[in-house]
């Protein structure tokens, strides 16, 4: 955006501005010399945000406050957090003041058995999606399918201890994305032409088990990680503090759809961006330190 004065680009607001890809969206626009504002429903949250950006108070289910965040800005970077019966109020609310909205979804039309099992975020996504398209907004849709990240609150415990990983079906294989790949090609079809209509789905540029994830984390670490299958019953029992029952089921039955099979992989990520997807082994290598012994 060389010779462009930033003053004369509206704000992109970004929701979710705090979490993993909303705040790696604000460090790409920011990069670009897009004027970033940031919603929080908490101030303090947002103490770690650049200088750069604009923060506001605002909640979802609350869609009026949105108005000052939303007031002058081009562009909204939206993470759904908020109930579903708090859709329709906030899409309303986005239509009248911005042109384009980037919808963080869920790859639930993709034709793979991996995305296709019953899944109650899915059905959520797939109504802010309508209500979007009812609006006539700019709209591009991103869906990544399993997050790298995911690796770190999964297997990071374990492999920080030094104890064999158990994990129900490690044959499974998916195409794990980098979350700064999903941010950048968020940030990009935020405030580059040539988007609007765009519909995309991220994945990472190889197909892999679970089991062979696992063993790049070892890699990056360069020591053998033991890898144990466990039981879709000990996967529930163990979660059952620590994750809701529907999501934990969406996931066994997800994994087990996808065993035998290779992943869904795209090109999207290097179509958009002009560069290779990072590799599951490159974000482990560069997060080993989120895995090595304390």
């Amino acid at each position: 955006m060389s010779g462009v004065n930033q003053a004369d680009i509206p704000p992109v607001l970004v929701t979710g501005a705090t979490g993993r890809v909303g705040r790696a969206v604000i460090d790409q626009l920011l990069d670009a010399g897009v004027p970033v504002r940031a919603l929080t429903r908490r101030p303090e949250a947002a103490a770690t945000l650049p200088a750069r950006v604009e923060v506001f108070t605002g909640d979802l289910t609350v869609p009026e406050t949105l108005d000052p965040a939303l007031t002058g800005a081009g562009a909204v970077f939206l993470v759904w957090t908020a109930p579903p019966q708090a859709a329709e109020a906030v899409i309303a609310r986005l239509a009248a003041h911005v042109r384009r909205i980037v919808f963080l979804s869920s790859p639930h039309r993709t034709p793979h058995p991996f995305f296709q099992r019953p899944n109650p975020m899915a059905a959520l996504h797939a109504r802010v999606e309508r209500l979007v398209a009812a609006t006539g907004l700019e709209a591009t849709i991103i869906r990544p399918g399993m997050f790298a990240s995911n690796a770190l609150a999964w297997w990071a415990p374990a492999i920080r201890a030094g104890e064999t990983v158990r994990w129900p079906y490690g044959a499974a294989e998916t195409a794990p994305v980098d979350d700064r790949d999903i941010a950048a090609v968020a940030a990009r079809t935020l405030h580059q032409d040539g988007h609007v209509g765009g519909d995309y789905v991220l994945t990472g540029p190889e197909s892999l088990t679970q089991a062979a994830q696992v063993a790049l984390i070892g890699r990056a670490l360069g020591r053998r990680i033991a890898f144990e299958e466990m039981t879709p019953d000990e996967f529930r029992s163990l979660s059952g503090g620590t994750a809701r029952g529907p999501a934990v089921d969406m996931l066994l039955a997800a994994w087990s759809a996808a065993v035998g099979q290779p992943a869904y992989v795209t090109s999207a990520v290097a179509d958009i961006l002009g560069t290779a997807p990072r590799t599951f082994g490159q974000w482990a290598a560069d997060h080993a330190a989120a895995f090595a012994r304390g």
